[in-house]
C-alpha cells in the first residue's frame, strides 16, 4: 500500500502553513486528514474554504449534519463517519440523529427525512435528479437555494472523502471511541 505524509505545523510544505494553523486554531489540534492534505496546499485550502462556506450555509446545525453524514455514509468512509460524530456531538447534535445517519434507519422528522433522500439522489445520479424530487425536496419545506447548498456540501465532502480513501487516513484520538462500520459490510464480516 502507498504511504502518505502526515504534516504537522513544524514541517509541512511552507504553503499549508496558513491552514495547518487555522486548523490548530479552530481545533486545538491538526487532523489526520488535514495532515495528510497538507501535500497538496491548494486541496487543503479549498477543502477548508468549502468547509466553511457550507457552515455558512443556510442549513442548521441538524441539517448540516445530515448532509455530511449521508455522503461519508454512502461514500463508506471510516475516518469522516466517526469524525462528523464527534462533531455533532460538540455542536449539540442529538445523538438520534447521528445513529440514525450512522446506522442508516429513519431520522426523527419527515423534513430531515427528505434532507437525506434529496442528498442520496443528487450523490447517486451526480447531479442528475428528477423533476418530482426537486418538487418533494421543496415540499418538505427547503429553499431552491438549498439544492445549491446540498450541491455545496457533496463538493466539500467528496474532497475528504476521497483523500481518506486513498490515503487509508487513521481515525483522530477523538474520534477513535466513535470508530464505525457501515451496517451492511458489518453484516457480511458476521
Amino acid at each position: 500500500m502507498t504511504e502518505f505524509k502526515y504534516y504537522d505545523e513544524a514541517n509541512p510544505p511552507e504553503a499549508s502553513k496558513p491552514p495547518l494553523s487555522g486548523s490548530m486554531e479552530r481545533l486545538g489540534f491538526v487532523s489526520n486528514l488535514h495532515a495528510v492534505m497538507a501535500d497538496s496546499p491548494e486541496l487543503l485550502e479549498v477543502y477548508q474554504v468549502v468547509g466553511e462556506l457550507f457552515q455558512q450555509s443556510s442549513f442548521d446545525k441538524d441539517e448540516l449534519t445530515v448532509i455530511w453524514q449521508t455522503i461519508n455514509v454512502e461514500h463508506n468512509c471510516t475516518y469522516c463517519v466517526p469524525g462528523h460524530a464527534a462533531v455533532a456531538k460538540m455542536i449539540k447534535v442529538d445523538d438520534e440523529i447521528t445513529n440514525a445517519l450512522r446506522d442508516e434507519t429513519s431520522l426523527p422528522t419527515e423534513r430531515l427525512e427528505a434532507l437525506r433522500s434529496f442528498t442520496l439522489k443528487m450523490l447517486r445520479g451526480h447531479g442528475n435528479v428528477a423533476n418530482a424530487d426537486v418538487e418533494t425536496f421543496l415540499a418538505a419545506g427547503f429553499a431552491k437555494q438549498q439544492i445549491f447548498e446540498v450541491i455545496l456540501g457533496r463538493a466539500h465532502k467528496m474532497m475528504s472523502n476521497y483523500t481518506n480513501h486513498i490515503a487509508n487516513t487513521p481515525i483522530d484520538p477523538m474520534a477513535v471511541p466513535l470508530a464505525w462500520t457501515k451496517a451492511s459490510d458489518a453484516e457480511l464480516a458476521a
